[in-house]
């Protein structure tokens, strides 16, 4: 039996698992071009929700942080309103990498989305979009990234 829920689930898998193999030349794992790519949606986010993005625990994304740092592609500052928190930023060393991963999750983007039409893809993001705010209803959570 094959579930809307269960074909959506391979598609996320098989989806990053392309980018993953191509984005792995570069030198990013699936963490990494993930956070990366949050970021770059949302520079200077809190730590704590940059993890509820990404999806992982906080500790979870201490470890990934711990290596973009260490290659000097982002930085963690003391956030202004609570001296126990953290933002985020990406640093200018990261922007030439980030127009790389860029090109490549295009690159993928069109070639895994080939046959559809403009109409084909407004009309999914719709259903999406609906789907995500019933479970965002049902959780009572209004975190879940698009």
């Amino acid at each position: 039996m094959n579930t809307l829920g269960m074909t959506l689930a391979y598609i996320v898998r098989q989806w990053r698992w392309v980018n993953d193999e191509r984005l792995k030349p570069l030198g990013l794992t699936q963490s990494r071009w993930i956070t990366l790519y949050h970021l770059r949606l949302k520079d200077g986010v809190l730590q704590t929700q940059l993890a509820r993005c990404v999806g992982v625990e906080n500790p979870t994304l201490v470890r990934t942080l711990d290596g973009l740092e260490a290659a000097g592609l982002i930085e963690r500052r003391p956030c202004p309103d609570d001296r126990r928190a953290k933002t985020v930023h990406l640093t200018e060393q990261a922007t030439p990498l980030l127009v790389q991963m860029e090109k490549v999750l295009d690159d993928s983007r069109q070639q895994i989305l080939t046959g559809l039409s403009e109409q084909d893809l407004q009309h999914f993001s719709r259903v999406m979009e609906q789907i995500k705010d019933n479970l965002q209803h049902i959780s009572g959570h209004s975190h879940l990234s698009s």
